[in-house]
């Protein structure tokens, strides 16, 4: 293996290679994206939530993909998923009233607030709640991107263990259809 690897490596200029990543990079700055409006961004339903994504991992028009950035919306009395992540996330409550549990540890917030996701050795676990069964709560949530290259585990783990309600019900729904359409 290491011999096959040796050949591949010799046939290739690594340097030329760095030169061609740089002029892509400058290439892609020309017609980068420099303002996100939120109004030509989808909501998207996810294990995790109700979410809009700012900046990606996979989204390669911005001017800057150092972050990850998005906001998510919890419906009244609802839930996010509970995820086991690396950390290091902030949180910047727009609207609403609830709490987050880091494991096992319940902090409660509303809008104005700032909820800071620690980054630990092992991950966190941690899931939001809305604790108003009227209102929608929503935040803004902002953390290194790192996935390219550290991974999206960055060593810690990167695990859904259980999706919010709204996904659940969009699955049901979709198994409906499915039933439907054969039936």
């Amino acid at each position: 293996m290491t011999h096959l690897r040796y050949e591949a490596l010799a046939k290739r200029n690594l340097w030329d290679e760095l030169i061609q990543i740089r002029d892509q990079q400058r290439k892609d700055k020309e017609s980068a994206v420099f303002v996100v409006s939120g109004d030509d961004l989808p909501w998207e339903v996810n294990p995790m939530g109700i979410m809009r994504w700012y900046t990606h991992p996979e989204v390669h028009d911005t001017a800057v993909r150092s972050l990850i950035f998005y906001v998510q919306k919890i419906p009244p009395g609802s839930r996010s998923g509970l995820l086991k992540f690396p950390g290091g996330q902030v949180i910047h409550i727009l609207e609403g009233k609830g709490h987050t549990v880091i494991d096992g540890v319940k902090f409660h917030w509303e809008a104005g607030d700032v909820l800071q996701l620690p980054m630990r050795w092992d991950g966190i676990v941690h899931q939001h709640f809305n604790d108003d069964p009227k209102n929608p709560a929503g935040f803004l949530a902002v953390q290194a991107n790192f996935v390219h290259s550290l991974g999206v585990d960055k060593g810690q783990g990167f695990e859904l263990l259980a999706p919010c309600p709204e996904y659940q019900e969009k699955a049901r729904a979709g198994r409906r259809q499915a039933r439907e359409k054969t039936d």
